[in-house]
């Protein structure tokens, strides 16, 4: 698949999403839903009470927060922040004397007339008040910040998003912007094993984090090429679960999500249903879209033979930890 067109599909993808939020109190943004899915991913109930509602959108794979370690008067940056949920947790670790960057390139499209992500934040931010966070327009394989200016970056579920001939980019710009002994802590879908060329090239398996995510030797790759090779591990622990396990039940099967991230990514008034709760994990639904309204091509349709396919046999949450020596 081409990068452009890859790019454009998240875009669109998850501009809808957050239209889908604003507009649906059932899925929407700090509902039991989203909540349960923060939860299942290792937010507890503390953390999502003290942040903007609006921030938690069910986007996560896990909570990198939790990991990092996070010290007040620490400089933190979020790649792929999305509407804040962890820019804002972090921001509560790090305090006043400290600093949280998010970074995200979800702007509206030409064909969008609702919200994007950063404009969602950056209202969550004006209502709560909160002084210590930015938030940057930008692709995370190119950011205009300074280098060496981070203790820790973090990133949820974004990775495996953005294209593979740019991954390595990626991994670079975490280097060069963090501080000597300065950590990353990701969480983010790898998969098990390759995936086949059909399930590859389907564009609405790539916009539901599967497509485009890596396996683990991959990951190690990238941050050993970035420099992540010090007497510290260039990788850290890689915790594997279930792909579905972050949606439970009934939750699952009627928000009808095609996402790594959980979330309302879709709305059953648009009629687009692409998973369902099956034995033994998700299962694919042939012939629906699971693309919110980002478009209507063959792409964005899942084939007949992805039917039935159970997700977790190729992919699942890791948690990924480096220190730059």
């Amino acid at each position: 698949m081409d990068k452009d067109t890859i790019y454009q599909a998240v875009q669109d993808r998850y501009s809808a999403v957050t239209r889908i939020a604003d507009q649906d109190t059932g899925t929407g943004t700090g509902s039991a839903y989203t909540q349960s899915v923060a939860r299942a991913f290792g937010y507890t109930d503390e953390e999502l009470v003290s942040i903007p509602r609006e921030a938690n959108m069910g986007l996560s794979c896990g909570n990198p927060t939790a990991m990092a370690t996070l010290q007040e008067g620490e400089t933190v940056i979020d790649l792929g922040s999305g509407a804040g949920l962890d820019v804002f947790l972090a921001a509560n670790k790090v305090g006043l004397t400290g600093k949280v960057y998010g970074v995200d390139m979800n702007k509206a499209s030409n064909t969008c007339s609702y919200l994007d992500m950063l404009l969602r934040a950056e209202q969550a931010k004006t209502r709560s008040g909160t002084t210590n966070v930015s938030f940057v327009e930008s692709r995370i394989t190119d950011i205009p910040l300074p280098a060496a200016l981070a203790n820790c970056i973090i990133s949820n579920c974004v990775i495996n998003l953005v294209p593979e001939s740019e991954k390595q980019l990626v991994f670079d710009e975490m280097f060069r912007l963090l501080k000597p002994r300065g950590r990353v802590a990701i969480s983010d879908i790898l998969l098990k094993k390759p995936l086949s060329e059909a399930l590859r090239s389907c564009m609405a398996l790539y916009t539901g984090c599967i497509s485009g995510a890596s396996q683990i030797d991959d990951y190690r790759r990238y941050l050993h090429t970035a420099g992540f090779n010090g007497k510290y591990p260039p990788y850290g622990s890689l915790f594997g679960r279930r792909y579905d396990e972050g949606s439970t039940g009934d939750t699952l099967e009627s928000r009808n999500t095609l996402s790594c991230c959980g979330g309302p990514a879709v709305s059953k008034a648009e009629s687009i249903a692409c998973c369902s709760a099956g034995d033994g994990g998700q299962q694919l639904q042939a012939g629906n879209k699971c693309y919110g309204d980002g478009g209507s091509g063959p792409e964005l349709v899942l084939p007949d033979e992805f039917k039935g396919e159970n997700l977790n046999n190729w992919a699942g949450s890791y948690k990924i930890f480096a220190i730059k020596a």
